[in-house]
């Protein structure tokens, strides 16, 4: 049996929080044991313990833009002066063969394997593009300090080859999965008429953080001059990350700004997503830079329903131009807009890319081809 260490950046349950859950979920435990380190509380830990995965809560040292300031540096070194004797207590207990980082914000995986010579394999689900200092420094520290990097989409691979070519030697491409029967039509929760939306009203729905990289004043803009006076209604549905509220309040501002705070509600994150997808008409992923997979996209398929996306990133490994959605040039409003039209004048077509995505998400994108994928990664190592 292969004992696993595993060390991911959050507790919550968004994209790389999902595809963990799914991964570990699924792992045959008669032949790998699994400890999971976290930063804090959150939904993931419930989650996985419901599945009989071990959590422990330690410090899993976190690189961010703001911990180069000498004070910032030595806190960082001191969290990893006291987390090392922890891990050496569990690793006494498990006597762990594999450090598997999920994200590349997560360093202590990186420091331990190295420390402790074990194999190390860090999972990247990150195009990180600017500062472009931290982007290349994050390349060095892969190349030097993983035995494996699992990459979920071929344009993350293409990120960091290109900034050192001599790290395809490393890097496998795993595409994230998602259970066919996850996203199921239910009614109850989130309703139109709970939203003020009527059932004539396309609803056009972004599922995703309330960020500057998810696209949501993009869209707003597009709404505002291309769309405010037809039948499409706006549904944002996701929280800001904890201390960067003011990205939500900037996008409420916009909203009470233009006077449609009829016309666009903002739901805060909730796991529960199949009513979301069951009132939804379009799903779009506007992202202003390059996701490195989109796993929203997936859902949005699954649920048969169409997606729009932004022309970058791993989004283009999902949607097929003009089959199971749009691709449209990222921050251009006329081509976000017209895409939209074309769909809300146009129920056939939103049924068939419906379907057609569907088809597609089961067919190449599956959880069992992901979690095969990664067991063959990990049986290697």
């Amino acid at each position: 049996m292969k004992s696993i260490l595993v060390i991911h950046q959050s507790a919550e349950l968004y994209g790389s929080d999902k595809t963990l859950l799914l991964l570990l979920g699924d792992l045959d435990k008669t032949k790998f044991s699994i400890l999971v380190i976290l930063p804090g509380q959150g939904p993931l830990v419930q989650e996985l313990e419901n599945k009989g995965i071990k959590v422990v809560i330690l410090p899993v040292l976190k690189l961010y833009r703001k911990m180069f300031t000498p004070k910032n540096m030595i806190l960082f070194f001191k969290e990893l002066a006291r987390t090392i004797p922890l891990l050496d207590k569990l690793n006494e207990k498990y006597n762990f063969d594999i450090v598997y980082s999920n994200t590349l914000a997560v360093l202590l995986g990186m420091f331990y394997a190295r420390k402790r010579k074990i194999k190390h394999i860090w999972h990247v689900h990150e195009i990180i593009v600017h500062p472009k200092i931290i982007a290349g420094l994050f390349t060095y520290l892969l190349n030097k300090y993983a035995n494996v990097v699992v990459c979920n989409s071929a344009a993350t691979r293409a990120n960091l080859t290109g900034r050192i070519p001599a790290i395809a030697s490393k890097c496998i491409v795993v595409h994230n999965g998602l259970d066919p029967e996850a996203v199921q039509h239910v009614t109850g929760g989130i309703t139109r008429q709970l939203l003020g939306f009527n059932h004539t009203d396309i609803i056009v729905t972004l599922v995703g953080r309330i960020s500057r990289l998810k696209g949501h004043k993009w869209l707003l803009s597009t709404y505002i001059n291309f769309l405010a006076n037809s039948n499409v209604k706006l549904l944002f549905v996701g929280s800001p990350v904890p201390g960067q509220e003011y990205y939500l309040h900037e996008v409420e501002g916009i909203i009470q700004a233009a006077n449609i705070s009829d016309k666009v509600k903002t739901v805060p994150f909730t796991k529960e997503l199949e009513a979301v997808w069951t009132i939804t008409d379009i799903a779009v992923m506007p992202s202003t830079e390059a996701e490195s997979f989109g796993l929203v996209a997936l859902e949005a398929m699954l649920a048969k329903k169409p997606v729009i996306a932004a022309n970058h990133g791993g989004l283009t490994e999902i949607v097929v131009q003009n089959s199971t959605g749009f691709l449209v040039e990222p921050g251009n409003e006329q081509s976000l807009a017209d895409a939209i039209k074309q769909l809300t004048d146009d129920a056939g077509l939103r049924l068939e890319m419906g379907k057609k995505g569907y088809e597609r998400a089961k067919e190449s994108f599956s959880q069992e081809k992901y979690v095969e994928g990664m067991v063959s990664i990990l049986n290697t190592y």
